[in-house]
């Protein structure tokens, strides 16, 4: 006779005759495995996401209505940041110019447009100039016109000025400090105005095709499915989007855009990405320190010269004492010990630092991975169907260390690309979603191309044995004179997760205790970020082998996910057999920075979307 054994006595799934008899041998219910046979030991499961567990496969799903409603729209966008709301805009602007219907439908993860906005922020007005010449009138919250630019290169205990010359990219005169998440929520205002139609808090959880291939929409979140993966009573499954065109504005490393990389080979003809992770705090200083308009950007300690990186403190004029500060870790790293959340807590001890911030109150915290990779990582951007958008390609800056301004510009490249195909009264169109290349085409001939090819080789000229000295000699020599017009192209070193060497081969970094003052633990900074997430789901931070984190990411690496995550969502634990450990993920920490799925050493961890609303609630980050 066959025995079910069941890891956890308080499973409460009765599982019928039938299904036993249908599904003999194995079958995943979320956190356990049921296994028909003599007897065994049995593993708890981690992963009880259906993308990796099938429903199909599980008789827990037979009976339940799958059905999805469907609606129809002429473009339908993915994500409300700069990018995705500017398209959004664009298209209604000119539908209201030649007074034409056009019914764009945007959708964004977030509780409230803004919420998962994260960024330093110092914007480069020229998109926003071309977007809206009269934003100032229209009331956009840019409060905060730079002053004073400040570059540093920081020892231990004492700091090198740099000298700020003029053309050079980080030079910041004409531009607006900005509480990022604050200017996006005016741009959702103006798009509603406008008569786009924004959902917030709708997740956009899969990528629907046509039948011959092309992009026919998206699909929302199902609601309503246990942490075990099973069905609640409240189940309901997510809607389908149709749309002529679907524009992925994801942001940073969006899990969409990574099926569409593949699906298309959109990746072909280009370097990996490479990214970096940027932490940031809010705080409330002394109004006796406070310097509206002023700009501090550093490089050096607390990093060694051969991990890229470098630190931003924005003092913000939005009516009280405010500065935004925060440090910027390439996430090609090579030390699994080393904690980006960590550098940052002890950074804000360095002397030049600190007397900003004593006797000041610290008040929000986040983080979010950002690309880095530039020109040589730009991949293809059209396909049938689709196009992406903004930062899920990759259009930033980074010796500017800025994103937002290219980011507004390809969304209105997009719209003013899409808007006489969705438009035309013959939709001439070889696939059944329309395919747009006219939109790459724009791209190559507009400035942004011009400014990421200009600085292209900035960033990976720190991949020599000089490191961070190296890099800022070529800045200061190459781009200075020539502006990007040297006759070679440098190659960045390859994917952030190849990185990783043994830790056996490395020294581990003995980081300095918080003193609650100016340098924090992490739960007590990820309180500070909103974070929520509905307890009884599924974690959408999924293995696609439950066994590879202990036997390979511990055992080689020494766990580096519970150090390069900035939200303590990754523990190893003892088993309760108190021999050997386990992984742990406490999901509902997540912030949705998307460092987990870019650096694991193993490529285990795929990130996907929670349900709606889920994640952090940030306030003008």
């Amino acid at each position: 006779t066959r025995e079910c054994l069941l890891t956890n006595a308080h499973a409460h799934t009765n599982i019928s005759q039938a299904a036993r008899q249908k599904n003999s041998d194995t079958f995943s219910c979320g956190l356990y495995t049921w296994r028909w046979k003599c007897s065994s030991a049995v593993t708890p499961r981690i992963t009880s996401h259906y993308t990796i567990c099938p429903r199909d496969k599980d008789p827990r799903w037979e009976g339940v209505e799958m059905e999805r409603f469907a609606d129809e729209a002429d473009v339908v966008i993915v994500g409300g940041g700069p990018a995705g709301l500017s398209a959004a805009i664009r298209l209604k602007q000119l539908a209201n110019e030649q007074e034409k219907e056009l019914r764009v439908c945007l959708v964004e993860k977030a509780s409230q447009i803004g919420a998962h906005t994260l960024s330093g922020a110092c914007l480069e007005p020229s998109a926003l100039n071309e977007l809206f010449s009269d934003w100032k009138e229209r009331g956009a919250p840019l409060n905060t016109p730079v002053t004073e630019d400040v570059f540093s290169l920081l020892t231990k205990k004492y700091r090198i000025p740099v000298p700020m010359l003029p053309g050079l990219p980080m030079n910041n005169h004409g531009n607006y400090i900005v509480r990022l998440g604050h200017f996006v929520r005016w741009l959702g205002e103006q798009a509603e105005e406008l008569g786009v139609e924004i959902y917030p808090g709708y997740a956009a959880a899969e990528v629907l095709f046509h039948e011959d291939g092309s992009v026919k929409g998206i699909a929302t979140n199902d609601v309503g499915i246990a942490k075990d993966g099973s069905p609640k009573d409240v189940f309901e499954r997510g809607m389908e989007l149709h749309a002529k065109v679907t524009l992925f504005g994801e942001g940073c490393h969006g899990h969409l855009a990574k099926q569409l990389y593949r699906q298309f080979n959109l990746r072909e003809n280009c370097e990996p990405q490479t990214y970096a992770i940027g932490l940031k705090e809010v705080w409330l200083i002394d109004e006796k320190k406070w310097r509206p308009g002023r700009v501090e950007h550093s490089v050096g300690w607390p990093l060694n010269r051969n991990t890229y990186g470098g630190s931003f403190l924005y003092h913000l004029n939005e009516g009280e004492p405010l500065v935004a500060l925060g440090v910027v870790v390439g996430l090609d790293y090579t030390n699994p010990y080393l904690s980006p959340f960590r550098e940052f807590q002890r950074w804000k001890h360095h002397p030049f630092i600190a007397k900003t911030l004593e006797g000041g109150n610290r008040i929000a915290y986040g983080a979010r991975a950002l690309n880095e990779g530039g020109y040589q990582c730009l991949p293809k951007v059209t396909f049938p169907g689709g196009m992406l958008i903004g930062c899920s390609p990759g259009f930033m800056n980074v010796p500017k260390i800025k994103g937002t301004h290219t980011a507004m510009k390809s969304g209105m490249l997009a719209a003013e690309a899409i808007f006489p195909k969705v438009t035309a009264k013959d939709l001439a169109s070889e696939t059944a979603g329309l395919h747009v290349p006219e939109y790459e085409d724009n791209l190559k001939k507009s400035w942004i191309w011009k400014e990421l090819y200009s600085v292209r080789n900035i960033r990976p000229s720190f991949h020599s044995y000089f490191g961070l000295y190296g890099g800022m000699v070529y800045t200061g020599v190459f781009y200075w004179i020539l502006r990007g017009k040297e006759p070679w192209t440098l190659k960045h070193a390859g994917l952030d997760s190849a990185q990783l060497r043994p830790a056996k081969e490395c020294t581990a970094i003995e980081y300095p205790k918080p003193d609650g003052k100016l340098s924090f633990d992490l739960l007590s900074s990820v309180a500070l970020s909103g974070t929520n997430h509905e307890g009884d789901q599924p974690p959408h931070l999924t293995l696609k082998d439950d066994s590879v984190p202990v036997a390979n990411n511990l055992a080689i690496y020494d766990g580096p996910e519970q150090r390069f995550c900035p939200a303590g969502v990754y523990e190893y634990v003892p088993l309760e057999t108190g021999e050997g450990m386990r992984l742990q993920i406490n999901a509902q920490n997540c912030v949705h920075c998307k460092t987990c799925d870019i650096k694991d050493p193993s490529q285990n961890i795929n990130w996907v979307v929670p349900e709606g609303s889920g994640g952090p609630a940030y306030n003008g980050m």
